[in-house]
């Protein structure tokens, strides 16, 4: 199966999480403004970090605009998002949420929902049906266990 990693990321964090999961999956990873290649792919992953009050990261913004006239059908989907649930948990990862949005009717089949145990946020667009729509990593708080939840998570959409 192929597959392609799409990130946004300001910092390098979101980058980061994108090529460690890329490389344990053998997967093409690339910046979110390459979007116009996702329909080359059968299992797509969407990496994003949260800005601000729950904005999703700028590379996102044009990318989601060419994401809407792609055809998405029968594709395997994951989302990964990344945040900071200490100084922003009433949006945490909001952006990945805010990208479930734009993809959830499109056809795709969505795998790699993960529980909310052992995260502390109050509110969260990414928390669908009482699971998060991905892999959430908060390198910011939470760093020791990044490796642990992306080999986890790794192993559940393989």
């Amino acid at each position: 199966m192929k597959t392609g990693i799409f990130y946004g990321s300001t910092t390098g964090t979101t980058e980061m999480v994108a090529e460690k999961v890329g490389a344990l999956l053998g997967a093409d990873v690339m910046p979110a403004a390459e979007i116009d290649k996702v329909e080359n792919y059968d299992f797509v992953i969407f990496a994003t970090s949260t800005w601000g009050m729950g904005d999703l990261q700028d590379d996102w913004f044009g990318a989601l605009e060419a994401l809407a006239g792609k055809n998405l059908s029968g594709k395997k989907v994951a989302l990964i998002g990344v945040g900071d649930q200490v100084s922003f948990g009433d949006t945490f990862v909001d952006g990945m949420g805010t990208i479930y949005e734009e993809i959830k009717d499109k056809g795709i089949t969505l795998v790699g929902k993960t529980s909310v145990d052992g995260y502390d946020f109050s509110s969260s667009k990414a928390v669908i049906d009482g699971e998060f729509a991905g892999l959430v990593i908060d390198e910011n708080n939470q760093s020791e266990l990044t490796e642990e939840r992306i080999a986890a998570w790794v192993e559940k959409v393989r």
